[in-house]
Formats: structure tokens, C-alpha cells, sequence
């Protein structure tokens, strides 16, 4: 990913998206993003929703168990309220936040804050998942990671639910979702 150098001197904010379907390493990838803000010495606050408690209460959590302390919200205003003096903003699962996301997303960036979102692009019946193709108009920078899909090893990129629940949102790993290329997901 290239980003423009800022010569001006002033803080020029922006949206980066990072999408793709469940296993696809999203929350690795959001992890991966925010060490490297905190090695650059600039503060960052981190935000996830309140209802994703499957791996930790309070912190992001990859599949494969890295992990970062984050801030459990329950509405996407209370980011602009809590994130007052953040040069950079993270948030984790973003599909899972109200209607007002894409707009808390737009005016972080417009006050100079670097925005860092990680979600589903598309649910289990391979429709867009919330807010994030909003959130993936308005952001500078969108990054499509792909699984590696369980029936047949190919680049998987959607989520296919192994049991029955017609239900959008339901949390869960292994135990309930798996990654599927376009074929085997339509194969079923």
C-alpha cells in the first residue's frame, strides 16, 4: 500500500479497510497495523463491539491468539467521544455496529485521524455485511484478504455456516463457520 507523503506538516486522516471472510486473518492483519502505530510512538485507541466476547471480554483476539487491548462499545458514537486525542483509530468487526459507523469512520478521518477498520465483507449467505460496504466507499485504502477454503484448498472468500440458523449475526468460530471458495460455498 502506498500513502502519500505529508510534507505540510499537518495530520491528513484517512479510512483503511481490511475485509474478507471468516480464518481470513483480518483481526491478524488489524493487529499486525496497530504494533506497528505504537512503534512509531503515536497514540492509538482501539475499539471492538461489545457483543463479540467469544475470545476475550476486552481484547481484539485472532484466530491464531494474538491479542490487544481494546475498548468494548455498544454504540458507534461513543468512538468519536472516547478517541479525542488519537492519531489513530482501530476497529475490530465492524459489521457488527450500528448505522452510524461509516459516518463516525469519515468524520475521524476528517479531523486528521488515520482510521484502521477490519471486518466481514459479506455474511453467510454471501450478502454485504452491515456497514462495511459503506465504510469501503468512503475509505481510501480497502485490503480483500482471502481464506483457504476446507473442501478443496483453493482462496476462499466466503463464510459458509455449518449449521442451520437463519439468524445474520451469529457468533462463533470453527465450531459454526467454516471459509469456502465460490464453488464449494454454492455447492453446499
Amino acid at each position: 500500500m502506498f500513502i502519500e507523503p505529508n510534507t505540510s506538516g499537518e495530520r491528513r486522516g484517512s479510512i483503511e479497510v481490511i475485509c474478507g471472510s471468516m480464518f481470513s486473518g483480518k483481526t491478524e492483519e488489524l493487529i499486525r497495523r496497530l504494533k506497528r502505530v505504537k512503534i512509531a510512538n503515536l497514540k492509538a485507541e482501539i475499539f471492538k463491539p461489545a457483543i463479540d466476547v467469544r475470545f476475550d471480554e476486552v481484547k481484539i483476539v485472532s484466530h491464531d491468539a494474538q491479542a490487544i487491548h481494546s475498548t468494548p462499545i455498544d454504540n458507534s458514537q461513543k468512538i468519536l467521544l472516547m478517541a479525542q486525542d488519537a492519531d489513530v483509530i482501530g476497529i475490530d468487526e465492524a459489521q457488527f455496529f450500528d448505522d452510524e459507523i461509516a459516518n463516525v469512520c469519515d468524520e475521524l478521518a476528517f479531523r486528521g485521524v488515520r482510521v484502521i477498520v477490519a471486518g466481514l465483507d459479506m455474511d453467510f449467505m454471501g450478502k454485504p455485511f452491515g456497514q462495511m460496504p459503506y465504510i469501503m466507499a468512503k475509505a481510501d485504502y480497502v485490503t480483500k484478504l482471502h481464506a483457504i477454503c476446507q473442501k478443496c484448498g483453493s482462496i476462499a472468500n466466503y463464510s459458509y455456516r455449518k449449521i442451520p440458523n437463519e439468524d445474520q449475526v451469529m457468533l462463533g468460530a470453527t465450531d459454526i463457520y467454516e471459509p469456502r471458495c465460490r464453488k464449494c460455498y454454492h455447492d453446499k
